[in-house]
This record gives C-alpha cells, sequence and structure tokens, in this order.
C-alpha cells in the first residue's frame, strides 16, 4: 500500500491492494486482494470491492455500493447509495464459474454517474459523463452525456458533464445544439449521439 489514505479501524483491507493518496475508506468496507483505488477516492460505509477491480482517481462510492470482480470505473465515477455491479450472466450456486476469466468485465467511464439502487447488468460500457437513474437496471451500453431510466433503462435524454439536464430530445433526424444552462458548455446532438463542443477539464 501507498501512504497517505484513510482506512477506518471497522473496515477490513485486505493484503495486495493499491490505494491513492487522500482516498478515504469508512466503517466496514471490505476491499479485496488485487484491488487498486486511485487518488482522492471516497468509499461510504458497507462497501465492497472485490479483487482485481480497478477504481480510477476521484470516485465517490456512496452507502452499501458492492464492485464485484472484473469492474472498472475510470476517474470521477459517482456511485449512489445501494447501486450494484454484476460479472456473471448465469450465476448458479451449485455450478460456480471456476476462475475469474470467466466474470464478464464492465466498464464506467470517466464522469460517469450510477444512481441510487441501480443495477448495472455485465458486460456493458457506461460512456463518458453519462447519467443512470435512481433504481433503474442496465442491460446495454449507454452513450457518452447520455440519461438512461427504467427498467430497462432507456434513453430518455442528454446532461451536460456537470449534471445539468440539456434541453434536447433523446434523438433527431438532424443535428441539433444546445448549451448548458448551468455551465454553459456546449454540445452538438448527431447520428444518435452526443458531442462536447467545449474542452471539459478533469
Amino acid at each position: 500500500m501507498t501512504e497517505g489514505f484513510f482506512v477506518h479501524p471497522t473496515s477490513i483491507v485486505d493484503r495486495d491492494v493499491e490505494i491513492g493518496a487522500g482516498t478515504k475508506i469508512w466503517h466496514f468496507c471490505h476491499v479485496s486482494s488485487g484491488a487498486r483505488l486511485g487518488k482522492n477516492c471516497v468509499l461510504g460505509q458497507n462497501c465492497y470491492i472485490g479483487a482485481d477491480v480497478v477504481i480510477g482517481d476521484g470516485c465517490k462510492l456512496q452507502n452499501n455500493v458492492s464492485v464485484y470482480a472484473r469492474v472498472t470505473l475510470e476517474e470521477g465515477v459517482f456511485c449512489g447509495p445501494s447501486c450494484v455491479f454484476t460479472n456473471d450472466l448465469t450465476p448458479r450456486a451449485l455450478f460456480p464459474k471456476g476462475s475469474s476469466a470467466d466474470w464478464v468485465p464492465t466498464l464506467c467511464r470517466r464522469g460517469s454517474t450510477i444512481g441510487a439502487n441501480a443495477t448495472v447488468i455485465c458486460g456493458v460500457v457506461l460512456g463518458e459523463h453519462s447519467m443512470v437513474g435512481a433504481g433503474a437496471v442496465v442491460t446495454r451500453d449507454v452513450h457518452d452525456f447520455a440519461l438512461v431510466v427504467g427498467v430497462p433503462a432507456m434513453l430518455v435524454g442528454w446532461v451536460c458533464a456537470c449534471g445539468q439536464r440539456l434541453e434536447l430530445p433523446p434523438a433527431t433526424p438532424k443535428p441539433l445544439a444546445a448549451s448548458c444552462t448551468a455551465c454553459g458548455r456546449r454540445y452538438e446532438l448527431k447520428n444518435g449521439g452526443l458531442t462536447a463542443l467545449d474542452a471539459i477539464a478533469h
């Protein structure tokens, strides 16, 4: 382990874990062997981090979040209370998978948000700065800046990097532009995806 992080005495951190400077691990968490946590992350109460999970700098996991093996969170990912990731599409108690190679990977790109009590089914990619609504069940890839809600999660709109909802329809037959009413960043909706017209600093 590196120095300069905080682990609450009630939490368990296994051997061979990397933890970046400034990271805080609060009450009753368990970080499994092989996990890598970046700098300035926050793990709220009762989080579970599985073996070989990668968590980038500046991620925030609220209480009761479970991140299982082969899940990667890039920098700045927000996980709401009790959201959960899976890593097995066909789980059986009587026929367990043999090794980590059997688990299905999931990727949450930088700045993405998973709302409270949402479930992310393994094998998907959450795009940069995308937002998953509370209680949603994500079963397929999510575009950059997309807002998805429901069971299964469906595209209902678009959000700015700052989190503000943009005044754009889910889809359009011709290109449309919009600016965020909160921060002023500009975007273009074209060919089924949203592109930032201004640089997004991190």
